[in-house]
């Protein structure tokens, strides 16, 4: 079954210690449940920070339209008292929207989507250079790291909408194993010039995070 949209919702939460067991349940059994029935909602997948506390949660959309239907709204401002409580009482949330611009798999992209791991990479561009960012990531950065046989894909896409930090690009990288993100493949990609170009740029400052998936993945039903 396909499970790859072309925008996604990319939502953080970190529960405290005392309510994880229930916030995993809820999460699992109501909260992605009550979005696979509103329209444009193709699949979501769970994971857990490879280091650290906290969950993360990609929501796959046929487009961003998913985020505007009347059902959808409901779920979103009429929440049970369960989910009010649980999303008054986490902490660490993001929330980002994005429209893919690109992919680059090895085989068949619906088996890549469900790597066990997603490593997330995200800068904010400013306009005037992300044509130069755009093509050093297209042309330079990911043909190299995908000589990594582990690293499975590289899903490219562009930030519409988000809390708390403010980013314009973000790119998922679907891993066979974290081990991939030590590989000489990496190293390399690292120390092209292009890059070194890039780096001395003060807003190249991404931010990095590993996932691990947790969980199956949930289709749409709607």
């Amino acid at each position: 079954m396909a499970g790859k949209g072309k925008s996604i919702l990319f939502s953080e939460m970190t529960p405290g210690p005392d309510f994880e067991a229930e916030f995993n349940s809820w999460y699992d059994t109501v909260h992605i449940p009550e979005r696979m029935v509103c329209p444009g909602f193709v699949s979501g997948q769970r994971y857990r920070r490879h280091e650290g506390s906290g969950y993360l949660a990609v929501y796959e959309m046929d487009d961003l339209g998913a985020m505007t239907t009347a059902a959808y709204t409901k779920v979103k401002t009429q929440p049970s008292e369960q989910s009010a409580w649980m999303l008054k009482n986490v902490t660490g949330f993001t929330r980002y929207l994005a429209n893919e611009t690109s992919v680059r798999a090895k085989g068949d992209v619906d088996a890549a989507v469900n790597a066990p791991v997603l490593y997330a990479v995200a800068f904010n561009v400013p306009a005037e250079a992300a044509a130069d960012f755009d093509s050093w990531y297209e042309q330079d950065h990911v043909p190299l790291l995908m000589e990594e046989p582990r690293w499975l894909m590289v899903r490219r896409l562009r930030v519409t909408d988000g809390v708390p930090e403010t980013y314009t690009h973000l790119a998922l990288h679907y891993l066979a194993d974290a081990d991939a993100l030590n590989s000489p493949a990496r190293e390399k990609a690292h120390e092209t010039p292009w890059r070194a170009r890039l780096s001395h740029e003060p807003w190249f400052k991404g931010t990095y995070t590993v996932f691990d998936r947790t969980g199956p993945r949930q289709f749409a039903t709607a």
